[in-house]
C-alpha cells in the first residue's frame, strides 16, 4: 500500500498533480497496489486531488481523525473531540496563548453535507490560508459542536512555539500536532494521528504495516511515517520529518513521489 500525505507532498507548489506522478500512480494502482490520500484536509478538500489523480482512492482526512471514501462521498468512520473536551481545551489555549484564536472542524455523512457547518470560526481567529466555506460564529458556538479537530491560530508566533508552551498542560485529553509553521496548531482527540487512521485502512484492506510506503513533509506526518514499513520525507520536509524517515526523496516541486514510485512501477 502507498500512502501519501497530499500538501507539499503529492501536489507541487501550484497545488496540482504533475503529470508524471499521475502516471506513475495509475501503473501502480493497475498493479493492483492499494492508493491513500493521508492529509490535515478535511473530506470536502479531498475532489480537486481526486480530480488530478483521475482516481477517487480512500482518504484519511483530518490528520486520522476520518475515513472518507472519495469514489462513493462517504465518511466510513470519525472520531471527534467532544464538548467537554472542545470547552477545557478552548480555556487552557486562551490561558497559555493569549490572543489566539479558536476555529473547529466537523463531518457530517458525506464531504458536503450541507445540514453541517463544517468549519467555523470565532472572530478572533485569523486564517493560515484560503478557506471559502468558513462560518463566524460566537466563540461559544465554536465549542458547542464534537469536532474532528479544533484550530487554534495566533499571527507571528511560530507554530512550534506554540506546541510547545501547550503541549505540556494538555493531560491526555488531546493530541497536538501541525502542519505550518505559521502560527497554527491542530488539537484531535486522544491517540488520532494520521498513524491511527492509516492503521484502520490497513486493517480493511488487509494490509501489514511492514508492506506500506508513506510519504509526507510535516510534524503531521511523523507518526505516519514511523508506522510504515518504509517512510520517505519530501526534499522540502521540516527537520520533524526526515529524522522520522527512512528516505529523504526530491521536493514536492520535484515530483519527489514519482521518483521513489518509479523504482518499483514505470511510468
Amino acid at each position: 500500500m502507498v500512502a501519501t500525505d497530499v500538501d507539499g507532498t503529492l501536489i507541487d507548489r501550484a497545488e496540482q498533480v504533475s503529470p508524471r506522478t499521475r502516471a506513475v500512480v495509475k501503473a501502480l494502482i493497475d498493479d493492483g497496489v492499494h492508493f491513500v490520500l493521508a492529509t490535515g484536509r478535511p473530506p470536502r478538500w479531498i475532489e480537486p486531488v481526486v480530480a488530478g489523480l483521475g482516481y477517487p482512492p480512500l482518504c484519511v482526512c483530518g490528520n486520522g481523525a476520518v475515513v472518507y471514501d472519495s469514489a462513493a462521498d462517504r465518511i466510513l468512520h470519525s472520531n471527534s473531540l467532544d464538548v467537554d473536551d472542545l470547552a477545557w481545551l478552548a480555556e487552557l489555549a486562551e490561558h497559555i496563548l493569549p490572543g489566539c484564536g479558536l476555529a473547529a472542524e466537523r463531518v457530517g455523512e458525506t464531504a458536503h453535507d450541507a445540514a453541517t457547518p463544517q468549519f467555523v470560526s470565532s472572530p478572533e481567529y485569523q486564517h493560515a490560508w484560503l478557506n471559502p466555506d468558513d462560518t463566524q460564529v460566537a466563540r461559544r458556538e465554536v465549542i458547542a459542536t464534537p469536532a474532528i479537530k479544533m484550530l487554534i491560530r495566533l499571527p507571528g508566533v511560530a507554530s512550534a512555539e506554540m506546541r510547545a508552551a501547550l503541549d505540556p498542560h494538555l493531560d491526555g485529553r488531546a493530541d497536538l500536532t501541525y502542519s505550518t509553521d505559521d502560527g497554527l496548531i491542530e488539537l484531535s482527540a486522544p491517540g488520532v494521528t494520521k498513524a491511527s487512521g492509516l492503521a484502520m485502512v490497513a486493517e480493511r484492506l488487509g494490509v501489514e504495516h511492514r508492506d506500506i510506503i508513506a510519504f509526507g513533509d510535516m510534524p503531521n506526518d511523523v507518526p505516519m511515517l514511523r508506522l510504515a514499513g518504509h517512510g520517505v520525507a519530501m526534499g522540502n520536509a521540516h527537520p520533524e520529518a526526515v529524522v522520522a524517515a527512512d528516505e529523504i526523496t526530491g521536493t514536492n516541486a520535484e515530483d519527489g513521489v514519482a521518483q521513489v514510485l518509479e523504482r518499483w512501477w514505470a511510468s
